[in-house]
């Protein structure tokens, strides 16, 4: 199943019925996701993904997964859900509750992708913005342009005048990407850290539903 960074939807999955298990997604984790699933061989995950860009409007996220479950639920034996809290102020893991099925702890997928233990131990890194594979990948699209910054630069200052520096979460050793990670450090005006993360609990959570 190959999907494009930018059109991560629903397409994805083939649906069979008894046993199975559906990983129902945010787009921007789906290469993340079917490369740790294809390391350990598990066959009896499926992966369907909703747009990353509802990143953009996390009020949007708990109502697309409700739908997207109740599209799916009678030919699977579970779902769960790969989406972290994502900004929406605890309300996706409410829906989940409501609906039945089980998501990744975290706030955020920065979190997950770190450990969420660890992420927590560095309360003091509120002025840190984090990238992961994904969004250095589609650092224009999801970044630069929906923000206004390829159109008037001197927005910079109000959006990221806060920040200390960028954090890229590395789930891979690509020199291409750490390249393209401390380029974007260097257009926000920011002090450039790059952590080896790998898959984080996002592996160790999958690893348990087997």
């Amino acid at each position: 199943m190959k999907l494009d960074d930018d059109q991560l939807t629903e397409e994805g999955a083939e649906i069979t019925a008894g046993g199975r298990i559906l990983l129902l997604a945010c787009g921007a984790l789906a290469h993340e996701i079917l490369a740790v699933k294809k390391a350990n061989g598990w066959d009896h995950m499926d992966l369907t993904c909703l747009p990353a860009k509802l990143h953009l409007y996390p009020d949007r996220i708990p109502n697309a997964v409700a739908e997207a479950v109740e599209k799916h639920r009678q030919d699977y034996s579970d779902i769960f859900v790969v989406y972290a809290d994502c900004g929406t102020g605890g309300l996706l893991q409410a829906k989940c509750a409501e609906l039945g099925v089980g998501m990744v702890e975290g706030p955020h997928c920065y979190s997950f992708f770190e450990g969420n233990e660890a992420f927590a131990a560095h309360p003091d890194e509120i002025t840190a913005f984090y990238l992961t594979d994904f969004l250095v990948k589609q650092f224009d699209a999801f970044v630069w342009k929906p923000m206004g910054l390829d159109r008037h630069p001197e927005l910079r200052d109000m959006y990221f005048g806060n920040y200390t520096k960028l954090v890229y979460q590395a789930q891979t050793d690509n020199p291409l990407l750490d390249a393209k990670a401390e380029d974007c450090a260097r257009r926000l005006g920011l002090d450039y850290e790059r952590r080896f993360t790998g898959y984080g609990d996002l592996a160790t959570t999958m690893a348990r539903l087997r």
